[in-house]
Formats: C-alpha cells, structure tokens, sequence
C-alpha cells in the first residue's frame, strides 16, 4: 500500500529499526535515533540489492519515488545503480586526489629526481603559485576556459611573459597528466593565440667599450661586501650565466690548470660546460679562496655558508654603483662580451658561442658540430680579460700567490 506523507511524518522511533513499504521496491527506514531514510530494492542479474535514495525529509516522497523509478530505469537498461554509483563515487574520490596542484607537485617532484637545476624547479614552483585559481580544481575537468581565465588575470596585470611561461607551465603539466593517466587531453594547445604576445626585451647591457671601462672601475671602487666585489670583478671575464657562477663551488675549480666545470644539472642545456681561467680570473680566485676556500660555495650568502648569493646581490650592486636598471645587469655581461668579441674579428663565432655555452640554432648543425674549440677558446679568455684591462685603463695582468 504506497505512503502517505503524512504517515510518514508521525512515524515514531521505536528500540530497533524497522521499515515501512511504499510501492515497486520503495520503502522508509525508521532508525531508533529518529533517522528516516529511504531506501529502494532491486533485483539485477538474478541477485538482489538495496540502495540508498536519501534522508526524509530533505528527500520528500515524491522525490524518492522519483529517483526510485530513475533507478529502476537503469535496471531495465541492464545497469546497476549501486555499482554506478560506487564507481561514481571513486572517481570522484579519484578526481579530488588528482587536482591540477596535485599533478603539477608530482611533474616538479619528477623534475627534482631528473636532477634539473634548483632554479628551474624554483621557477616551477612560482608558476604553479600564479595558477592558484586552478589549482585546487580536478585536473580532469578543466576545460580551455578555464585556464584561460587564470591566464587572463595574470595578464590583465601587464604580466604578459608571466602569462605566457604559465601557459607553457600549464601544457607541460596536462601533457605529464595524460601520460599517467589522469586526463585525456591538453586543454592549453588552444590558447596558443589567445593571449598578448609579450614584446621582447633583451638584457641590459653596456656596448661601448669606453663605458666599459668606466664600469670597470666603478667595480674597482665599489664599498660594498669584498665577496660581492670579487663576485663582480670576475663576472665580466668568465661569460657565464650569473646563475652558474653564483652557485659555483670550489671542487669545480682546477686552479693549477685554469679550468672551471660546470656540472650539467646547473647548466640551462643540461650539458656539461667548461670555461677557461684567465691569469686574472685565477688571480681574483686565489683572494677568494683565503677568504670562502677551499670547500662549500665560491660566493656564499653574507649571513649562511650553506646558501650562495642571492640571485639579486649582483644588480643591487650596479644600482648602488649608480646604474639604472636599463644600463647594465648581470645577465647583460654576457652580451657585452659577445658583442666585443665578434665585433674583434680575432675569434669565430663558434667558439664564441661555444664559451657562452649556447645551443647551436641550426639543430643539425650542432649535432655535428661537437668541437670544444678549447685551444682557441684558453686564447680568447685570456685576450679577453687582458683587453678588459685595457679598457679599465691598466695593462697590469693581476697574478696572486
């Protein structure tokens, strides 16, 4: 006999749950707790079931019967609604573990076993804290517009190259969730042209030999910290990324044969890379090493050992010195001496290119093209840090004990 609703409402709690029947499967449970909860059973593939439809009253009879009918449907469609719904609610469960941060922290986790540079993950990291909007949402069920609109908002503040390493960011993410098996495709390959293209900006840098050498001897006069003064007496001689040399530690330094390796896990190609010493450079090294040797970081923090320079302590340099950001970075070194070095014409361009530690362009090229030049390369490193002398108005080769 189906209920009524307001039979259902005078139904009291009794010591033991007992149920009260509706119609084709429909029926109440009443709980001794005074719980009222529907449930409805079936009969699937010869073997029969019960599943729940909710607590009365936030589910009303109508409600439930409607949902029972629902259910019954899928039966004769040949679906079991309770295994749908345990399967409903796994991948629920499975959605939630799995959020866009969830996978973006597993593809970072991949790139610190892989060995990649502390600040290639540390930017990582950053990116992923510009996409906190994403973040906490189910990286399946996030559709281009979505990213979009995140993208949208970091560029909405004039941070049009932050926008866009972030959707690069992002695509790498989706694409390692489709490979583990999280999500079928990469919602980003769409936004290619959906944001502003960022104007390009070159580092700073000084071209003029003649302002070179008063640069030079703005480094000569520089009050601040003796390892930042060394720091950026060396930076001009040596080409390297200010990432490489301010991270250098002293067991890379061949001192008696004027050499520096890099290890390929601090070079942006992931190459190894070694870089001629100049008898200045090993002059300023030999002053160093008196004072950070001959273990741990060449440039060590002021305030730590186990740190090195922050990646700022060179530019805060040039702006006491008085140059403005447009004028001269640490980065800008490195453009400073391609630049004089090929305008020279003593040296080629690979082994330019070579000692700067570049990619060749030409992909085939560079495959082939695997000479180290080091014979020209030790000649153009100490022409080089002798000409910067010159230009700092001494032809004095600094040599130290």
């Amino acid at each position: 006999m189906a209920l009524k609703d307001l039979e259902i409402r005078s139904l009291k709690a009794e010591d033991r749950v007992y149920k009260r029947s509706d119609e084709r499967g429909l029926y109440i449970e009443v709980h001794p707790s005074g719980s009222k909860l529907w449930r409805l059973k079936y009969s699937h593939l010869g073997k029969d079931n019960r599943i729940a439809l909710g607590r009365y009253p936030e589910v009303g009879l109508a409600e439930a019967r409607r949902k029972r009918d629902e259910a019954r449907a899928k039966v004769r469609d040949g679906v079991d609604p309770l295994a749908e719904r345990k399967r409903e609610k796994l991948v629920a469960q499975y959605n939630a573990a799995n959020t866009f941060g969830d996978v973006a922290k597993e593809y970072i986790d991949k790139m610190v076993a892989e060995g990649r540079a502390d600040t290639t993950t540390t930017k990582a990291n950053w990116l992923l804290e510009q996409l906190a909007p994403i973040a906490a949402r189910a990286i399946s069920e996030l559709k281009p517009v979505d990213v979009l609109a995140a993208l949208k908002r970091i560029e909405a503040k004039g941070k049009h190259e932050t926008a866009r390493r972030c959707r690069s960011f992002a695509s790498r993410v989706f694409r390692y969730g489709v490979a583990t098996g999280r999500v079928e495709t990469d919602p980003t390959s769409v936004l290619r042209g959906a944001l502003i293209t960022p104007k390009v900006e070159h580092h700073s840098a000084i071209l003029e030999p003649r302002a070179v050498g008063e640069l030079l001897l703005s480094i000569d006069a520089y009050s601040g910290h003796l390892i930042t003064r060394l720091a950026l007496k060396i930076s001009p001689h040596v080409m390297a990324r200010p990432g490489e040399l301010r991270q250098a530690l002293w067991p890379e330094f061949d001192l008696e044969n004027g050499v520096w390796k890099i290890p390929p896990e601090r070079m942006k190609m992931r190459r190894p890379h070694a870089v001629p010493l100049s008898k200045q450079v090993l002059g300023y090294l030999a002053e160093l090493h008196t004072l950070t040797g001959p273990d741990g970081f060449v440039f060590p923090a002021f305030h730590t050992s186990r740190r090195p320079l922050s990646e700022n302590t060179i530019n805060q340099a040039f702006r006491r010195m008085g140059y403005a950001p447009g004028e001269v970075t640490a980065h800008g070194l490195r453009t400073t001496a391609s630049t004089l070095l090929n305008e020279s014409g003593k040296w080629s361009p690979d082994a330019i290119e070579r000692s700067l530690a570049h990619a060749d362009k030409d992909a085939i090229r560079g495959t082939y093209n695997r000479g180290f030049y080091w014979e020209e390369r030790i000649a153009m490193h100490q022409w080089w840090s002798d000409y910067l002398d010159r230009l700092r108005g001494t032809d004095s080769v600094l040599v130290r004990a």
